[in-house]
């Protein structure tokens, strides 16, 4: 019963989050007809933009294979538009699931995600892989670099709205009466406090040379407070409203998002980052 729950919930978010980006997008294009100087304001802009992502496209071209990590009910297929977005820009990707959608404890998916890095490495020769997390999957990851052995395999780390520091959201179903977690290992993990976040956020958050970056956005559901999705100890925090206060983006829609992915690309080519606004 609470997994069709989850999922219910799950499909009516992204129905609401998809036609929130498309009817964003709008705006921005009538507005820039406008008038002849916001025309050629905008045109600038957009030069500048397509040289920026045409040199990070260049420098894709040599980067390591990128993994995208799903999350807590992530099927692959949800995160095909981010891996479709990343191989278009020259990246060679492919899309990690959790086991069993990540219900599970986040350290035996940690251990399942070793294997699989191992394999893509095997399979394409690369020393180190990339990984864009989302959700959940940032802390299956954050799990394999800190303690069991990542730290020297992994040269990106990037997380979309990943509850680094647990979430109210995972212990409200304490409070609600649905006892702990209604026995979902994942999420009892992801409540503030756990064991798991304290043994994960003891001593230094971002170990070793891995270059981190996390991004959240004010309107995210699941991750509250929002600030719980960043990371201390030198790593890059990004939140969307900082750059663009008017880009509504939700928990789901951060994989779908095209300033976000304006983000991802950047880090994962070593750019300065400036996130895209006006990004579909």
């Amino acid at each position: 019963m609470l997994l069709r729950t989850i999922l219910a919930a799950t499909t009516a978010v992204a129905a609401l989050l998809v036609p929130a980006t498309a009817a964003q997008a709008g705006p921005h294009r009538a507005t820039t007809s406008a008038a002849t100087t916001t025309s050629a304001a905008t045109a600038t802009s957009a030069a500048t933009a397509g040289t920026a992502a045409g040199t990070e496209a260049i420098a894709a071209a040599g980067a390591n294979p990128v993994i995208v990590v799903g999350g807590l009910i992530g099927v692959s297929i949800a995160y095909e538009p981010i891996a479709a977005r990343l191989r278009a820009d020259g990246f060679r990707v492919s899309i990690y699931q959790l086991p069993g959608l990540g219900f599970g404890d986040i350290r035996e998916s940690a251990r399942a995600l070793a294997a699989y890095v191992n394999q893509v490495r095997a399979a394409t020769g690369a020393a180190k892989v990339d990984l864009v997390t989302h959700s959940e999957g940032g802390l299956v990851s954050r799990w394999y670099v800190k303690f069991l052995g990542g730290v020297d395999k992994v040269d990106h780390y990037l997380s979309l709205g990943s509850p680094q520091q647990g979430t109210y959201a995972a212990n409200i179903l304490k409070f609600v009466g649905l006892g702990s977690c209604a026995g979902i290992v994942a999420c009892e993990q992801m409540s503030i406090g756990s064991d798991l976040l304290t043994a994960l956020n003891g001593g230094d958050d971002t170990p070793g040379s891995v270059r981190w970056t996390t991004v959240r956005t004010w309107q995210d559901e699941l991750v509250w407070p929002i600030d719980n999705a960043g990371l201390a100890d030198g790593a890059t925090n990004v939140l969307i409203q900082s750059w663009c206060p008017l880009r509504l983006v939700g928990h789901l829609g951060l994989i779908l998002d095209g300033t976000t992915y304006t983000v991802v690309r950047q880090a994962l080519t070593d750019a300065a980052i400036r996130p895209n606004c006006f990004a579909l």
